[in-house]
């Protein structure tokens, strides 16, 4: 059995956008709704949204026969938890809040069998070899690993360059709220000053030859990060689109009774 090819960071290297959307509702049901809309790419989020690595391997599963591709995002950078995340068969990893460039080649080794990394032996056990039946995988697994790594804190920012440049890392990915809480304007990412900050990495992590990346709910933000060179960029949150969603519905029939009831008198 070959490799099974990673088509995010296939895509990373053409010249189209590739349009996301953050899967928050931890079930393989839920993901695999949206994975059937049409995005290119769906963030499974292990930091901020209650998964567990069964819950994020049943997402992976249910999303597996769809064009959009999954991202894992992991809750902090411990190798032990993405050692399994990789064994349940993520090939693409988001790390959030990297700040050096030493975190990130930690980062590097950690998805790496040694000698050039740490990264322990599943064997047969684990779904990313399909249970040994991939050929040669130890010696290939990293040809098919596409590691992102978030800078989202002033700290990131002022070392951004040197994460950008170090080998291993395949792209950057900005995370505005954290950025606007670390900058001192809570809520606000669309300041001046934060601004800036997210243009300068855009910037150097482009001079590094990394593709990068941005959550932009709304369309203006998310279009003119497109023109500043983002190359795969979140434009929806599945719990928020299901509020929204929920909300429009119910206010049309509440404001349409009110205003027949009212009409009577």
């Amino acid at each position: 059995m070959q490799m099974p090819v990673n088509e995010f960071k296939n895509a990373l290297t053409s010249d189209s956008t590739q349009w996301g959307c953050w899967a928050g509702f931890a079930t393989g049901y839920a993901a695999e709704i949206v994975a059937g809309t049409g995005f290119d790419w769906l963030l499974i989020d292990g930091e901020h949204a209650p998964n567990t690595v069964p819950t994020i391997l049943a997402q992976l599963q249910a999303v597996m026969p769809y064009p959009s591709a999954p991202v894992v995002r992991c809750v902090n950078q411990d190798p032990a938890l993405i050692k399994q995340l990789l064994d349940i068969g993520a090939q693409t990893l988001m790390v959030p809040m990297v700040e050096s460039a030493d975190q990130a080649a930690a980062l590097v080794r950690a998805t790496r069998y040694p000698p050039q990394g740490v990264r322990g032996v599943g064997g047969g056990l684990v779904r990313a070899t399909r249970w040994d039946g991939v050929d040669d995988y130890l010696a290939k697994a990293h040809e098919s690993l596409c590691l992102i790594v978030q800078v989202e804190s002033p700290k990131g920012v002022e070392c951004a360059e040197a994460i950008a440049n170090t080998d291993g890392v395949d792209a950057v990915f900005i995370g505005p709220a954290d950025l606007s809480v670390g900058m001192g304007h809570p809520g606000n990412p669309g300041h001046p000053e934060v601004q800036e900050a997210i243009e300068t990495v855009i910037k150097v992590a482009k001079e590094a030859g990394k593709p990068v990346g941005i959550l932009a709910p709304l369309e203006e933000d998310a279009r003119r990060y497109e023109a500043l060179g983002c190359h795969f960029i979140a434009v929806g949150i599945d719990i928020s689109l299901l509020r929204q969603g929920a909300q429009s519905t119910v206010a049309r029939y509440k404001q349409s009774s009110t205003h027949e009831v009212s009409s009577t008198y």
